[in-house]
This record gives C-alpha cells, sequence and structure tokens, in this order.
C-alpha cells in the first residue's frame, strides 16, 4: 500500500529535514567512531528516525522526552544543538553534559530533554514522575521512548500502571526495531503486539508503522491531545528496523539474514518520504546540503572545544550542603518527645515550609504510615502532595528521581528499608548520579527515608543495616540520626538539600528514643558530628541504636576509670573525619560501633580513615564492633546475640586501652 499523503498539521518537508538532519548526525557519529575520534561506544538510530521526528514535532517547549542510549535523534528532535551534541559524544568541556554523559546521557533540561540512559527500562519509571510534576504544575506533556527490550523490565509494567491510575500526561512510545541485542523480540516477549498490554493497564495501545513519519506523526498527535486533556497515558508500538548493530563498538556473529535486512532496508523511512516530494526536489536538495554544513560545522566545534578539567569531577557530584546553626536541646524548653513524633514534626514543617515538598510510599496517606511517621499529612496537605503508592519500589524511585529532576521535592517512605534493594536502580544509577552525568547543571532534590535495624523481632528480611551500601555511592548523602533531636532538624535539612538524600531511621529507636526537642522547625548541618559525651581515654563512635549503649558502656567504663568519649557521626556521608581525627588525637584510642555486620561495615570506612588522619596519634588499632556477619534471626535470644550490646562496647574499650577483656 503506498504512503498516504500528508495530514492536515503534518509539515512533510520539516519532517523529512529532521529526518534527514538525524541521519546524518548518526552517519557522521559512526565515521568518527571508527577514526578514533568519539570513544567508548554510541549507539545508532540510523533507520529509526521516523519515530524522533514525527513524534517530537508535536512538542512544545515546556514539554519533555526522556530516552534510551538509542536516543541521538529524539535529542535532536526535541531541539538540541548539533554541536554541543557532537562535543558531548567527543567528551568535551562544550558538551551538554560537559564531557561527563558521553552518547548515553545526554540532556538538556531546558529544553525538556531529561536524559538519555544507559539503563534499559529506566526512563519509564523516572517519567512518572516528570508525569506528575506536570500534573501538579505547568500541565506539559512528556513522551518516554523505550525499545521492545525495555518493555519486559518489570519497571515499565509498574509504570504503565501507576501512569494509568493517577492519569499521568505520559506517552509510551516504543520503539520496537525487532531485536534486544541479538535475541529476537519473538524469542523473549510472549504475547504478540507489544501495544496488547496496554489493555491490562486501562489505556489505549496501537502498534504503527515506525518507518511511515505520517503514521507516526498521526498516533503521537492523538495520544498528545489525550494527555494534554487529562484523559491520561497511551501506549504506542512503532515497528521499525535497526540499520546497524546493537552499538557501534559491537562485533558480533551475523545474527539476522541477508534476505530480512534488504527487507526492511527497503521500507527506508527517508526514502518513502522522499518520494512524497518527488515535485519539491529543490527543497529536498537545499536541505541535503544545509544538512551537511550544520554537521560539518558542529564537527569542527567540537573538536575546537578543550576537555574538561579535574576539577570539573567534585563539584558536579553534589551540592554544597547548607550551615545552619543548631539551636540546641535546651530551647525545647523540657519537652520530651519519641522519634516518631519528631519525624513526623519536621515532615509537617518541611511541607509547610515549601509547596514542592510531597510525600510519597505505601500507606502514607490514608494511615499515616505503618509506624506512623506520616500520620496527619495528608488531612492537612491534601492527598496530591501525599500519595500513597501501590506496592512498587522501582516505580516510587522512578517517581521521586522524574519529580526531582522537574522541580519538585519530593520524600519517599520505603516501608521497611531492606524493600529498598527493589529500587536500587532508581537510588543508585539515577539519582546519585544525574547531577555528575549532566555535568553539575542539574539537582536531585530528593529524599529516600525509611525504617532500617533489628530488635523488634522481624527476622532477616526486615532487619538489616544497609548504610555502608549507600556511603559508598558518590552523589548521595546518608544521614543516620540516633535521637528525636537530631531526627527532626536533619530532616528539615535533608527536605531543603538539592542532592538526594538516603534518610535511615531505627525500627528499635522508633520504640526505645525519648529526648527533648524544640517544637519551632530547626534544621542541623548535615555533615556535622555530635559529641555526646567527653572522655580523655578511647574515642567510641558509634552509629544510631548503638549510640545509646556506647553511652551505657562509657558509664561502666568510668566505674572502672576508664573515661570515653562518645561520638555519633549523625551523617554517614559526608563523614565528619575532622570531629573524631580530633577526639583520637586526644584520647589515642578509638572504637567504631555499629549494628551491621563487620565485614566492609561502614565502621570499615571509618577505621581507616581514622588511621590514615590520625596514625600518629594511635597508641591501639582501631576496632570494630559489629554483627559478626550473620543475617538477623527471629529468635528473640539470638537476636539479641548478634546485635552488640554495652558489654561487647565496653570489652572493645578495655582491650584498646590495654585493660583485661574479660
Amino acid at each position: 500500500m503506498p504512503d498516504a499523503l500528508p495530514p492536515a498539521g503534518a509539515d512533510l518537508l520539516a519532517l523529512h529535514r529532521m529526518m534527514l538532519r538525524i541521519r546524518r548526525f548518526d552517519e557522521r557519529v559512526i565515521e568518527l567512531f571508527r577514526a578514533g575520534e568519539i570513544k567508548g561506544t554510541a549507539h545508532s538510530c540510523v533507520g529509526q528516525e521516523a519515530i524522533a521526528a514525527g513524534a517530537c514535532a508535536h512538542l512544545t517547549a515546556r514539554d519533555w522526552i526522556l530516552t534510551h542510549h538509542r536516543g541521538h535523534g529524539h535529542c535532536i528532535a526535541k531541539g538540541a544543538g548539533m554541536a554541543r551534541m557532537m562535543a558531548e559524544l567527543m567528551g568535551r568541556e562544550t558538551g551538554y553534559c560537559r564531557g561527563l554523559g558521553g552518547s548515553m546521557h545526554i540532556a538538556e533540561l531546558s529544553l525538556g530533554i531529561l536524559g538519555a540512559n544507559g539503563v534499559v527500562g529506566a526512563g519509564p519509571g523516572i517519567g512518572l514522575g516528570a508525569a506528575l510534576a506536570a500534573q501538579l504544575g505547568d500541565g506539559a506533556v512528556g513522551i518516554v521512548f523505550f525499545g521492545d527490550g525495555a518493555a519486559n523490565e518489570g519497571i515499565v509494567h509498574e509504570a504503565m500502571n501507576l501512569a494509568s491510575l493517577w492519569r499521568l500526561p505520559l506517552v509510551f512510545l516504543c520503539e520496537n526495531n525487532r531485536f534486544g541485542l541479538s535475541t529476537r523480540a519473538s524469542e523473549s516477549t510472549a504475547g504478540g503486539d507489544l501495544s496488547a498490554r496496554a489493555a491490562g493497564y486501562a489505556m489505549p495501545g496501537t502498534t504503527i508503522d515506525g518507518n511511515d513519519v505520517l503514521a507516526v506523526h498521526a498516533a503521537v498527535g492523538e495520544a498528545v491531545a489525550r494527555a494534554r486533556a487529562g484523559r491520561g497515558p497511551s501506549f504506542l508500538e512503532a515497528l521499525t528496523w535497526r540499520w546497524g548493530d546493537h552499538s557501534m563498538r559491537a562485533n558480533l556473529p551475523r545474527y539476522r539474514s541477508e534476505a530480512e535486512e534488504a527487507e526492511h532496508l527497503a521500507r527506508d523511512p527517508i526514502a518513502r518520504a522522499a518520494a512524497l516530494l518527488h515535485n519539491r526536489a529543490d527543497a529536498l536538495a537545499e536541505a541535503a546540503a544545509a544538512t551537511e554544513a550544520e554537521i560539518e560545522r558542529a564537527v569542527a566545534a567540537a573538536r575546537a572545544s578543550p576537555e574538561p578539567a579535574f576539577a570539573l569531577l567534585r563539584s558536579s557530584v553534589a551540592t554544597a550542603h547548607a550551615a545552619w546553626d543548631e539551636p540546641g536541646e535546651t530551647t525545647g524548653a523540657g519537652r520530651e518527645i519519641g522519634m516518631v513524633q519528631a519525624i513526623n514534626e519536621a515532615l509537617h514543617a518541611a511541607m509547610a515550609e515549601d509547596a514542592r515538598v510531597i510525600v510519597l510510599g505505601e500507606d502514607v496517606g490514608r494511615i499515616g504510615g505503618i509506624f506512623g511517621c506520616t500520620r496527619g499529612l495528608q488531612e492537612r496537605f491534601g492527598a496530591a502532595r501525599v500519595r500513597d503508592t501501590p506496592i512498587s519500589e522501582q516505580a516510587i524511585g522512578g517517581l521521586a528521581v522524574g519529580a526531582a529532576l522537574r522541580g519538585l521535592r519530593p520524600v519517599v517512605e520505603v516501608q521497611i528499608l531492606d524493600f529498598v534493594t527493589l529500587m536500587m536502580d532508581m537510588i543508585v544509577n539515577q539519582a546519585a548520579k544525574a547531577r555528575f552525568m549532566l555535568g553539575g547543571t542539574a539537582t536531585v532534590p530528593m529524599v529516600v527515608r525509611g525504617p532500617q535495624g533489628g530488635g523488634i523481632r522481624l527476622a532477616a528480611q526486615h532487619s538489616q543495616c544497609l548504610e555502608a551500601w549507600f556511603a559508598h555511592v558518590p552523589g548521595l548523602t546518608v544521614v543516620a540520626p540516633a535521637t528525636p533531636y537530631d531526627a527532626k532538624g536533619l530532616l528539615i535539612a535533608a527536605s531543603r538539600h538539592d542532592s538526594p538524600v538516603v534518610f535511615l531511621e531505627h525500627k528499635l529507636l522508633y520504640v526505645e528514643a525519648k529526648g527533648p526537642v524544640p517544637e519551632p522547625p530547626y534544621a542541623i548541618p548535615l555533615g556535622r558530628a555530635r559529641v555526646h559525651r567527653r572522655g580523655r581515654d578511647v574515642t567510641i563512635v558509634a552509629i544510631q541504636a548503638m549510640l545509646p549503649r556506647a553511652l551505657a558502656a562509657a558509664r561502666t567504663l568510668a566505674r572502672e576509670g576508664i573515661e570515653a568519649e562518645v561520638i555519633d557521626p549523625r551523617t554517614i556521608a559526608p563523614f565528619d573525619l575532622e570531629a573524631v581525627a580530633d577526639s583520637v588525637r586526644r584520647t589515642g584510642r578509638c572504637v567504631v560501633v555499629h549494628e551491621a555486620c563487620v565485614t566492609a561495615g561502614i565502621g570499615a570506612e571509618i577505621a581507616a580513615r581514622v588511621a590514615e588522619a590520625a596514625f600518629d596519634w594511635l597508641d591501639a588499632p582501631v576496632l570494630r564492633v559489629g554483627n559478626p556477619d550473620l543475617p538477623v534471626p527471629y529468635n528473640d535470644t539470638l537476636e539479641r546475640a548478634v546485635i552488640p550490646d554495652a558489654a561487647r562496647i565496653a570489652a572493645a574499650a578495655r582491650r584498646v586501652c590495654y585493660r583485661d577483656a574479660a
């Protein structure tokens, strides 16, 4: 069947020129890659240009896209300049991400390009948050591009469910080029057309010819109009074919026959559009010449751009921590509250202070969370800002990242922190790296908070302490308060911070901790330790629920003539090394105690840094006290046995003080 004439509103000549620009850009990239001027890898979208051109033609300046590793065409179609695109691929300072992102991570928030992504399937999750921000704010519409391989990732299904449930202004556009990497879609995907899955999520699903730019233009136009009207998301499956291999770096054995390649090459989307413009030969020739000149100017500009300086690296990881003055517990005028109430007060204060703060999580709204930390928030601030989500950890993480990139300040509650393993991609690969990969130009103001630790008989999958995982990831701030006073002040500070914060609360402290807390809002500087007890003989660094046990051990030691100084880091990353090192320089000895397993626990890092900073003052090795590398058992006697207690802490202190540990 011949292609139809352009429908009303479709400028075929403009669409053809956009496709030509995308193709010639990627063809030039292939040449430069082979010549060694572009390194690493890149993924060509040659053969798939009609999808980017036809879809993005419907988007305004305020609308946005999320794309994937094969995303050059989408970025160009959304307005990215070729010179900055080429500079980024060459790793140069003038690139969109200042040479820190490369081919798979190009983004420009001012153009509504929220990012290409090297993690398969990540875009739909992040798109949830971006669409939520649009729904609550400027009314923009977003398109998320992903491939047939990504369509089998769980995050895509979680995203489709939640987008439909909340009627988010989002278009899911699956580019089905028939292969994940080398595996055929027919061998990896059950059920035939991917678009048929949309029915299960109560949204329209359509399969279109992705090599017909007019068909793409028409279908996406309908989906975008639906989203703008507040009718929710759509799912489009665009059938296409990538002309090259999976990546420019790949040199794989042949997995497609010559006959099928020839069949699909005959459906060249640019040639099909040109055939409809046969009477515009002069315009086509002019567009081709202009495109060649534009690309060569881009290459020349990229070659002339300097490489980024090493100093850029640290400045692109995280924003600076604000330096507020602590009010001090004495301003509480004798008022004592528990940890849960302190956290609740902090959330109330943060939401009252800034309308951009939203709270997301399972059961956080109607019942106020299973531990009561979000109680009363939905009644005061409304269901739009305090949202009960499905049990979809990946989607919740994506909501936070996308919403933060679009200007909101989400606070996510992980119901039990062990479940954070299900959203680790969004925290570790997306939130922590977004600012860096965008050359320091973006902020990701989000907080992921929830209860960790043992002591209340919840067994191995509900009792872990995971601070060392997050402290290992550049770009994350990791907070672990041990008192209600610190919890309130640090959480308010975290809600104001412009980079992602993992805020760890301890279940046992929910039950046991109580102390003086000022009623008015206040913020405690992130990255500053607190000395709870002064001493001259040994420094004890205690994390979270270990603090009261360390203080109890210090009282026991004092009766024996050993005066212990007890320090709570409060913030795990950045770690206040100077406060601890200063103490060790005075005491000459150090014990680090945490509840997590000893091996590769945060105590190992603290011990190493203390040794580096204060080695000449140490009179004994730094000792670590922690769980003896076992999952937390259910049995109450055994649980108490694996979690450090005051007696074990005191014994370690005696050992470094050359006393009889018995």
